[in-house]
This record gives structure tokens, C-alpha cells and sequence, in this order.
């Protein structure tokens, strides 16, 4: 083997060294696709670790720690064995590196396994409790997942790439550092594809996360580690990033909640990523979760330790509890109007995103809320030129990376393609984008300049609605998929998830996702082709299987304005609420 394979060898098998083998379960066999169940049924977890992992609600965990009833160290051992069942499923440990040989069928969603390290943080939390009588912070005792971007000092970040190994970081990012003072209690890193720029998760050095719902599945990208470990309850509350909507889709494809903040509303400093110095469209950090709670639980604390001090790009904006209490959408109490956006114009949804739409209009208006349809705004032209200003410089940052191993770019998802030979040039790129190519200093500064004007455009539009909504006020929020599809076979997912996250990117607006339903074949049944818009949205259409993708989340992304964190955090909430009361009926 090359060198670049030697290291990606012997990187997982340390990883796989530092499982202890009394963690170590007997797999199902492949043909079982769901392994959801599997951790209640391993025989590895007790009643009462049971007990700690089944429970969803983030606040019914930090309660149960602040006042002693769980312990720091349970709780972080019981996650920490979850995760590892989440790890090796569905067959032994060792997992094979190569896509010509991977049979997509592990969950493999782990990166940094330090046991120790985590559970000697756990004591500490639980001993300063009974010595002090109060917690560290809000979020004491919790353990927390990172996606692999996130630097702990002494420890390796690698960040999907061969290259990177043994790259040793000698300090914490800020958010790691706010999240000790708040009490937590960092487990596990988790695994992110090569690049970072895949709506799918898969890397040369740790192999392929697959989705637990169905691990013939994608659980989406780039924080599809986080999706898969999350929703096999592995973790309480995990850390991903979004720079096209690496939070919402593997949220929406896990059935996990998440919330995409603006530029610079949550410290990102001193967290590895790919493209940097390109600050047009910025990444942003956020939780995944399987409560809608612990998404605002998490995002108030991070503000209220205020990151500014920490990171000083960071925008001094306290958590502001009137915008929480909906105080520029009529107040408490108020009725809203939500606008839903049915389809983009470029990517038509597959049915049972249709079908979660409608379910989520018809709550919403049982609850008092009124709701309109959204008519969009040029939304190719956005997603145009922020694609462009991706692709400025014609993947030399990628190329760069890997050329310190001598790994090749992987440039497909696909496990039955050759990840190393695959033309780059792919139908989306000429039939929607126009040809790669790189861009002068100049060329891209009128990207920049075309991207400004856009947005305001957009807000315009936004702000125009008012004619519409019987409020007095514009449109409170729209209500979108977040991919036109549920989670779909791997490789199907390159360059047709993000065309309905990736507007919030671009333009910069909050957004959260919220899971609605499931893939039901009774219902959600082929409909007739339409008139295709271009190779992706006929692709899109033809990859639809009631079968085959029976039984999958679906989830919706909710959009609201730009730095509206608190205030989307509560529409949500009332969305959520509308949706379970509409089920009880």
C-alpha cells in the first residue's frame, strides 16, 4: 500500500485499540437495515443506563444532575457505551478503508474515542457539585459530541483528511473552552467527509457513516457523524457546522432537531475547516439533538458566557428574551403567518415532503396561525452565485490538503463508483452552473458585489409580503423542506441536497429544522413526471422508491431573518407544539 494508506490503516486501528472489548457486541447481520433498536437489545446496557439514554429531553438530564439523582460520570459512561454500540454496528470492529470494499454497512460515526479523558472531566464536575452544593454552569455534567472540527488540546484533529494525522492541536476552540465553564463534558469527536463540501459522510481515514434508520442510507453531511450518533441516542446533544447546510440535512435525515445561526452569532474560533480565508459565505456551529429544548438550552448558554470574549469575530448580541417571547411577532400569545415555500423552482420535492408540508399548514391553521403560500425569489440566481464563491479557487484548498499525504480527492459518495476517478465536471456543474474554473481576485469581488444586491433584494421581497399576511406585518417565517427528499441511498446525495438549505447560507437568514413524520409507501406514492427543470431535478424525481425509502424522517426547515436565533427557537417551538396537538386529534 501507499504511504497515505499506511497512515489511514494505522489511524483507525488505534481507533479500534481504544474500544474496550467488553464494549464489543455481537453485530446483526447486514441484511438488517434499521439498528435502531439494537442498544436496548445488545445486552451491553443496563436498566438504568437504559433509563439515561432513552431520555430525549436534554433539561430532564441537566435536572436529574444538578440535583444529584445521576451522576456526571453514569450518565457520560452510559452515552459513551451507547456510542460505541452506535460505532460498530453492524459488524466487527474493523472497519475496511477502501470504498471498492465497503459494503456501507456500519454506522462507523465515531472519530476521537478518549474514555478516560471524558470520564476524568465527569468527576471533576460531579466532585465540584458535592463539594460546592451548586453546578459549574447550565450545562453541568452533560456529555456533548463534537463533529471532528472542533480542536481539544492534546489530541489529534484530523478533519477527514490523511495529511492531517497527528496534527496535534495545543489548545481548545473557544466553544470548547465555554463549554467546560458552562459545566460540560466533552465524549467523543465525530466523523465529517473529506472536504467537508458533502452532503454525505465519508472519508478516507475512518470509512463511511451510514444512517440507522436504514444503513443503506446516507445520514447526510457534513456532520453526519453527529446525525448518526444522535439519533441512535449515543449522544444527549452534539456539535455540528453548516456552510450549505451540514447541520440541517443530516438533521432532517435523522429526524434530529438543529438551529443554523447567522454569521458570527456562536464562536467558531480556533475550529479547523476547509476554505479558510474565504469569509464571504462563513460556516457556523450548532447543536443536533433529538429535543427542541436542548437546541435552546444549548444556544442560550453559549451566549450567555458570552463568546465575544473568546472569539473576535463573535457579534456582542446578548440572548435577548423578548425576541424569545416573539416580541417582533405581535408578543406573546400572538397569531403568526407563516408563509411555506412548496418548491424552490429548481429541485420538485419527492411526495412525502408534500405531505409534511401539508400536515404542518393544517396544524398551524387549527392552531389560529395563518398560513400562504411563498412565492420565491430568485433562488437559482442565489444559489448560483454562492456555488460560484465556493468554487473560486477551483478546489486548490482541497487539492492542497491532500497533496501533504499524497491522498487522491475523493470526488463521488458513491460506494460502487471510484472515488478517485469520477469526473468532476458532473451534470449539475453543466447543466445548472456552467464549467468550474478559477476565478481572478476581480471576478470574485463582483460575486461579492452580486451577492450583496441579492440579499437586499431578497429582504425587499420579504419585507413586500406585508400585503399579504393580515398582520400588519410581514411574513413571520417560511416554512420549507430542507431537502427534497428523505435520506437516500449513498452517492445520491452529491449536489442535489442543498439547493433549499443552502438560500439560508447565502443570504444569511436563521434557520432551524424539526422532523414532522415518516416515509409512509401507502401514502406517499409516485406521482406522474413533470416537466423536469434541469439533470438534477429529473434525477431527483426518478430516485424516488416508496420501498425503499419507507420508514425514513422527514424533516422541515423553518427560515427566519437574519440574527433571529431566539426568535426562530420559539416559532419553532409553536410549530412543534401545533404539530402535536394536530396528532392527538
Amino acid at each position: 500500500m501507499s504511504s497515505w494508506q499506511d497512515l489511514c490503516t494505522a489511524r483507525k486501528q488505534r481507533q479500534i485499540d481504544s474500544i474496550p472489548k467488553e464494549w464489543l457486541i455481537q453485530v446483526p447481520p447486514e441484511e438488517q437495515r434499521d439498528v435502531l433498536d439494537v442498544p436496548r437489545k445488545c445486552g451491553l446496557l443496563t436498566a438504568r443506563e437504559l433509563e439515561i439514554t432513552d431520555t430525549d429531553n436534554v433539561q430532564t438530564i441537566l435536572d436529574k444532575l444538578r440535583t444529584a439523582v445521576w451522576s456526571s460520570v453514569e450518565v457520560t459512561t452510559a452515552f459513551y457505551k451507547r456510542a460505541v454500540i452506535a460505532h460498530q454496528l453492524v459488524r466487527p470492529p474493523f472497519i475496511l478503508l477502501f470504498e471498492q470494499t465497503d459494503r456501507s454497512s456500519q454506522t462507523n460515526c465515531l472519530t476521537e474515542i478518549f474514555i478516560e479523558r471524558a470520564l476524568q472531566r465527569a468527576q471533576e464536575v460531579d466532585d465540584y457539585l458535592k463539594s460546592h452544593g451548586r453546578v459549574i454552569g447550565p450545562l453541568h455534567g452533560l456529555p456533548i459530541s463534537l463533529k471532528d472540527q472542533f480542536r481539544l488540546k492534546g489530541m489529534e484533529t484530523i478533519m477527514g483528511y490523511a495529511g492531517w494525522i497527528g496534527r496535534i492541536a495545543d489548545s481548545d476552540s473557544a466553544l470548547v473552552e465555554i463549554l467546560y465553564e458552562c459545566g460540560a463534558v466533552p465524549f467523543v469527536r465525530t466523523n465529517v467527509p473529506q472536504t467537508l463540501q458533502w452532503g454525505e459522510t465519508y472519508n478516507h481515514v475512518f470509512g463511511r457513516t451510514t444512517n440507522p434508520y436504514n444503513r443503506y442510507m446516507t445520514p447526510g453531511g457534513s456532520s453526519g457523524g453527529e446525525g448518526a450518533l444522535v439519533a441512535m441516542r449515543g449522544s444527549p446533544l452534539g456539535v455540528g457546522t453548516d456552510i450549505g447546510g451540514s447541520l440541517r440535512i443530516p438533521s432532517a435525515f435523522c429526524g434530529l432537531y438543529t438551529l443554523r445561526p447567522s454569521y458570527e452569532r456562536l464562536p467558531y474560533c480556533d475550529a479547523v475547516n476547509s476554505q479558510e480565508g474565504q469569509e464571504s459565505i462563513s460556516s457556523v456551529l450548532g447543536p443536533m439533538t433529538n429535543s427542541l429544548e436542548g437546541v435552546k438550552i444549548f444556544t442560550k448558554a453559549v451566549i450567555d458566557a458570552r463568546p465575544w470574549r473568546k472569539d473576535s469575530l463573535c457579534v456582542r448580541k446578548e440572548w435577548n428574551e423578548r425576541e424569545y417571547q416573539l416580541g417582533d411577532h405581535g408578543g406573546p400569545g400572538a397569531k403568526l403567518c407563516f408563509a411555506i415555500m412548496w418548491d424552490n423552482g429548481v429541485i420538485k420535492p419527492h411526495p412525502p415532503l408534500k405531505r409534511a408540508l401539508e400536515m404542518t399548514k393544517e396544524a398551524l391553521e387549527a392552531a389560529g396561525h395563518r398560513v400562504i403560500d411563498w412565492e420565491n425569489h430568485r433562488n437559482l440566481e442565489i444559489y448560483k452565485i454562492g456555488v460560484s464563491i465556493f468554487n473560486a479557487d477551483d478546489g486548490t484548498d482541497y487539492l492542497a490538503d491532500c497533496a501533504l499525504s499524497g491522498e487522491p480527492l475523493i470526488q463521488t459518495m458513491s460506494p460502487v463508483t471510484d472515488a478517485h476517478e469520477y469526473a468532476l465536471d458532473q451534470p449539475l456543474a453543466r447543466t445548472i452552473l456552467g464549467e468550474r474554473r478559477h476565478l481572478t481576485a476581480y471576478e470574485l469581488w463582483q460575486l461579492h458585489r452580486e451577492k450583496r444586491a441579492l440579499r437586499k433584494s431578497h429582504l425587499d421581497h420579504w419585507e413586500a409580503t406585508v400585503s399579504r399576511t393580515g398582520t400588519g406585518r410581514p411574513v413571520d417565517a417560511i416554512i420549507s423542506p430542507a431537502v427534497a427528499y428523505a435520506a437516500c441511498p449513498h452517492g445520491c446525495n452529491s449536489n442535489r441536497d442543498d439547493f433549499y438549505t443552502s438560500l439560508c447560507n447565502y443570504l444569511d437568514y436563521t434557520a432551524s429544522v424539526f422532523p414532522v413524520t415518516h416515509v409512509d409507501k401507502a401514502q406517499d406514492r409516485v406521482v406522474p413526471p413533470h416537466e423536469f427543470r434541469n439533470h438534477e431535478d429529473e434525477a431527483v424525481y426518478k430516485m424516488y422508491d416508496p420501498e425503499l425509502f419507507h420508514g425514513l424522517p422527514i424533516g422541515l426547515q423553518l427560515i427566519g431573518r437574519t440574527l433571529e436565533e431566539e426568535g426562530v427557537i420559539a416559532m419553532t417551538e409553536l410549530v412543534v407544539e401545533a404539530l402535536k396537538a394536530s396528532k392527538q386529534t
